[in-house]
């Protein structure tokens, strides 16, 4: 009956553990002997050797059944996130001439038409040729208003047509296109480690070797050392050491965290790329922003209009007929707001001043319209005017006739987005441009930022971000937020690059460590939070796992430990590590 009780426990095992035994015995094969499989294996047997068959089997039965709900667990959190960026088109309904053929999007060139119908995702980056639809663009952008687009309308792969037929040309290729950049960027999010998750999987090459050393010498030592000592006591305390080694809750948990707090940042429109981004944007401790489209709109509006030798309309007129012949953004701004039709022929003898303005005839009357600098040049005296934006004076017949004042208005958000910033403690804000100081000063104390860098050339604003990278805390990063197209080199330079915007611009998705898929500066705060919820997560996973394997332990050299409490001690920690680890998902909520 002895024997048979062996036997049906020896076959127990072999069913529930024979997986581990033999992945154990193949790593050894490989020189990869000191993994969880190896130390599972050598407690086991061990338990069988010192006569705890019962035991043997059930902490292999145990390290089985916490092994499934921990690939159960990251099994769900990658279904989570795969469903948050489940924006990969399966096909594109390709037309050529009447004909209508579902094709792979790979099959797809440029300045082909696509026929996209209601239910439908859009396979490429392109242009409405025909059709008014709304989208719901969400998996991209976070946003749950759907948009509504019509001809000449620019549509990203990736969004779903909600309503109506709408044919597309193409702009991109496939592999160039923003869905396939998107999921190139959270598929190999996790390819960058942070310094946190480097340091995991070297301590945990270091860790277990020594801990097996230990386990030997927990065995071996005392029985030789101490006469009335009994080997198979210490032989079960170390036994005992060896499963609770196990550095499964760290190395799963870990990178789990990163991967959760990746995704549940991209469900709200934010790309964070990698680990080593997440950790660094996390700790950011000075923010630098770009002023032109980044926290004013970049284009210009006339705020006021003042007439001192005319009427207002007809000083308005006289400069938006002017201003016709220019192409410059202020003009372009002047003429949208005169909104009425322009009599050109009314304008002769024209001769624009780069940087300065225009001196034309307007019926038959000399108009200077300009800056200070040109009325100077022409020996006429300007009023100083002290209003928020560019001054656009105007004389007639070099009489003082009035000024325009042309403005670039700041966004929406962005003062909730600065005051939000302030009170996640990053006090430390700064404003780049390469406009003139007064222009900055006014953007700036609008906004209350302090540290103001103006009149700068691209090259000088990456050396104003090494000025501030020279100053910065040492566990303290700097950000520069740019819109990514002529930021490019300044996005690259700073510890964080955050691109605005950045959806549809190549050169933000290349350079950024962070693109916001939405023009929203509100994001940023969002996007640290998630940043700092996700660390916080994992310090927590690290420091619990550590503190019970390590009192464990303890308690096991004590001979105070008990196998189960081991068996807790590793595949417990691991479940409740992970399960912590999947609420980085929800972070943003």
């Amino acid at each position: 009956n002895k024997y048979m009780s062996f036997y049906a426990v020896a076959a127990s095992y072999i069913i529930v553990g024979y997986d581990v035994v033999f992945k154990a015995f193949k790593n050894i094969l490989k020189g990869k002997a000191l993994d969880e499989s190896f130390l599972m294996t050598i407690a086991t047997i061990g338990a069988f050797y010192i006569g705890q068959y019962t035991e043997g089997v059930a902490v292999m039965l145990f390290y089985q059944i916490g092994e499934y709900f921990q690939h159960l667990a990251v099994k769900r959190s990658r279904n989570s996130i795969a469903r948050l960026m489940d924006i990969r088109p399966d096909y594109a309904n390709l037309k050529t001439g009447n004909t209508i053929t579902k094709v792979h999007p790979d099959e797809v060139n440029t300045g082909d038409v696509i026929v996209v119908k209601a239910g439908e995702r859009i396979p490429l980056d392109g242009v409405i040729l025909n059709g008014v639809s709304t989208l719901d663009t969400s998996a991209l952008t976070g946003e749950s208003i759907p948009r509504v687009v019509k001809p000449d309308d620019e549509v990203l792969s990736g969004s779903i047509n909600i309503q109506g037929m709408i044919e597309v040309i193409a702009t991109k290729e496939y592999s160039n296109s923003t869905v396939a950049k998107i999921l190139d960027l959270v598929e190999n999010a996790s390819e960058k480690k942070a310094k946190t998750e480097a340091f995991i999987t070297r301590f945990a090459k270091v860790y277990t070797p020594i801990v097996v050393a230990v386990a030997a010498v927990i065995a071996v030592f005392p029985p030789l050392i101490i006469p009335s000592q009994i080997f198979s006591d210490w032989l079960y305390r170390a036994l005992i050491f060896l499963v609770v080694s196990c550095p499964c809750a760290l190395v799963i948990s870990v990178p789990l965290g990163f991967f959760g707090g990746i995704g549940g940042a991209s469900r709200r429109g934010i790309l964070i790329k990698g680990a080593n981004s997440l950790e660094n944007l996390s700790k950011i401790g000075t923010i630098a922003f770009d002023k032109t489209g980044t926290l004013t709109n970049g284009k210009f509006t006339v705020s006021k209009v003042v007439a001192t030798g005319t009427d207002e309309d007809k000083l308005l007129e006289t400069i938006a007929e002017i201003e016709g012949y220019s192409n410059h953004p202020v003009s372009r701004a002047i003429i949208e707001y005169y909104n009425k039709p322009l009599d050109k022929n009314s304008v002769s003898e024209l001769k624009e001043y780069m940087g300065e303005g225009i001196v034309a005839k307007h019926n038959g009357d000399k108009v200077i319209i300009g800056n200070k600098k040109l009325f100077l040049n022409n020996k006429l005296a300007v009023p100083e005017v002290d209003s928020p934006g560019t001054i656009i004076h105007t004389a007639i017949n070099n009489r003082y006739a009035g000024y325009i004042v042309v403005s670039d208005e700041i966004k929406p958000g962005v003062r909730q987005a600065i005051k939000s910033l302030k009170q996640l403690s990053i006090s430390d804000i700064a404003m780049l441009t390469g406009d003139k100081k007064q222009v900055a000063d006014i953007v700036s104390n609008t906004l209350g930022i302090k540290n103001v860098f103006s009149e700068l050339l691209p090259q000088d604003k990456v050396t104003v971000i090494e000025e501030l990278l020279a100053k910065k805390r040492a566990d303290s990063t700097v950000a520069f937020v740019g819109d990514g197209i002529n930021d490019a080199p300044v996005i690259t330079r700073a510890d964080v690059g955050i691109a605005m915007g950045g959806v549809g611009s190549d050169s933000a998705i290349e350079a950024a460590d962070v693109v916001l898929m939405t023009d929203e500066l509100g994001k940023i705060p969002l996007a640290i939070k998630i940043a700092r919820k996700t660390i916080r997560i994992i310090k927590q996973n690290i420091f619990f796992a550590l503190f019970v394997k390590f009192l464990v332990l303890l308690l096991a050299v004590l001979g105070m430990s008990t196998m189960w409490m081991a068996v807790f001690a590793d595949v417990g920690v691991s479940l409740i590590a992970i399960m912590n680890a999947l609420r980085a998902l929800n972070s943003g909520k």
